[in-house]
């Protein structure tokens, strides 16, 4: 019999759990208002959180009087990119480690996962030198692949999480029904595991977004994503606080809108296999 909750405490929960979020979204939302507010209000102090002079020259200034646009395309590119080619290679990965499994398979995973554990400031001059010896440097498709195999382990640890939880007599079934290997992943199991698949891609999606460590020190300008954009409004020349705040709220629009359209497979997807 479930226990029941009383009134006073569902009203303590949802305070505490209103009074988080908004610590956790504090900072973006701070960073949505600096973007309307001048260089000199930007840094007033005390700071101003309403009464200022409110200005969309910022906005203005990061459209049209910088490479936004290549940034913007690039950084489409290598995620998008690197999510797609993370779940070729991850979903035969998975499939085989889930439903094939071998007798190093879970000493194989733990050494997946243990790469990222290692500093990446301890790859870094390796694959710089490698990288500038082949004249690779600056280049999207270099840089997608080094993304790629930076989240390549995460992806395939979560699918299969995912196909773990799928019995596996449907895929029996299937292969007594003549099913090839190819047939079975692509006709049976990916459709079945489709919210795991897509929470996934779509965490993946983030992580190459959001890279900054590798894309900052592999690009210049041809292959620069919107990572580095940002960068540039920190420099020599000094900090433009303002400006900075409105390239990051650009830069982070397009995740927020496409998280908002998949949460709900999303979360079907974090829970997958939750409850039996």
């Amino acid at each position: 019999m479930a226990r029941a909750v009383s009134t006073r405490r569902t009203a303590y929960v949802t305070a505490a759990a209103w009074l988080v979020g908004f610590l956790i979204f504090f900072p973006i939302l701070w960073m949505v208002i600096t973007s309307f507010k001048s260089e000199g209000d930007a840094f007033a102090l005390p700071p101003k959180f309403v009464f200022f002079a409110w200005t969309t020259e910022n906005y203005s200034a990061v459209l049209h009087g910088s490479n936004y646009g290549r940034a913007a395309l690039n950084s489409i590119f290598l995620s998008v990119g690197s999510t797609l080619l993370g779940l070729i290679v991850a979903v035969p990965a998975a499939w085989a480690m889930a439903f094939s499994p071998g007798p190093k398979t879970k000493d194989l995973l733990l050494w997946m996962l243990s790469t990222k554990m290692m500093p990446a400031i301890g790859a870094l001059m390796p694959i710089f030198l490698v990288f500038n010896s082949m004249g690779w440097l600056d280049s999207r498709w270099s840089v997608m692949v080094v993304l790629f195999l930076l989240n390549l382990p995460i992806v395939i640890w979560m699918l299969y999480t995912y196909f773990k939880e799928i019995p596996g007599e449907i895929l029996e079934a299937a292969r007594m029904d003549g099913a090839s290997v190819w047939r079975e992943i692509v006709y049976v199991l990916t459709p079945m595991a489709v919210p795991g698949i897509a929470s996934t891609l779509l965490l993946n999606t983030i992580l190459a977004w959001n890279e900054a460590f590798w894309t900052l020190n592999l690009t210049t300008f041809e292959a620069a994503p919107l990572t580095q954009f940002i960068a540039g409004f920190s420099g020599m020349q000094g900090l433009f606080w303002a400006k900075l705040s409105a390239a990051s709220t650009l830069a982070i629009a397009p995740i927020v809108v496409l998280g908002w359209f998949s949460q709900k497979q999303l979360v079907r997807g974090l829970t997958f296999g939750a409850v039996k």
